[in-house]
């Protein structure tokens, strides 16, 4: 099931996050976020983008949400898309359930652009990105260093809508 991501799913949030963070090139963090952090995170994301979960049987076992891309006033119609599942869910298409859940919100809300930041050893992420039509804007070469190495990042980007001007542009 699908549904808003609450305050009192941040721990289990965390939870999942973690590993991500300590034992893959998934997340370029080097320490998971402390618990006050991850909220904090949750508190500043959710007051201007969606953040959903994936749950079953009462558990939190997955999440995605959106956030700024770019921080210019022209970019506003621009969102940057994370997604994060525990080990035992993966390879069910759950992911993909996210995606089109969070795809459409940002439709309906006027976003015109999202984006995915994913390291390239992260071969399944950016498979994911592919097959759902994401197209590889551009390769930031050796831009991340995590356990004793350069990582190149790949920049994904998916358009939401034509080339007419967005929802409450004025310019």
């Amino acid at each position: 099931m699908i549904r808003a991501a609450r305050r009192e799913d941040v721990a289990r949030m965390r939870e999942i996050y973690a590993p991500y963070v300590r034992d893959t090139l998934v997340s370029l963090e080097y320490d998971p976020p402390s618990i006050e952090e991850f909220t904090a995170r949750f508190d500043r994301i959710t007051a201007r983008y969606p953040w959903i979960v994936w749950e079953e049987d009462g558990r939190v076992l997955g999440y995605a949400y959106a956030d700024v891309a770019l921080s210019r006033a022209a970019y506003q119609w621009d969102a940057d898309l994370s997604i994060y599942l525990d080990g035992e869910i993966r390879g069910r298409g759950i992911g993909h359930e996210l995606y089109d859940w969070m795809e459409d919100r940002m439709r309906a809300l006027g976003y015109v652009n999202l984006y995915a930041i994913v390291t390239a050893a992260n071969a399944a992420s950016c498979r994911f990105h592919e097959r759902r039509g994401y197209k590889r804007l551009g390769v930031l070469e050796k831009s991340g260093f995590k356990f004793g190495a350069w990582h190149d990042v790949h920049w994904y980007g998916l358009r939401l809508a034509g080339e007419e001007p967005p929802r409450g542009s004025d310019q």
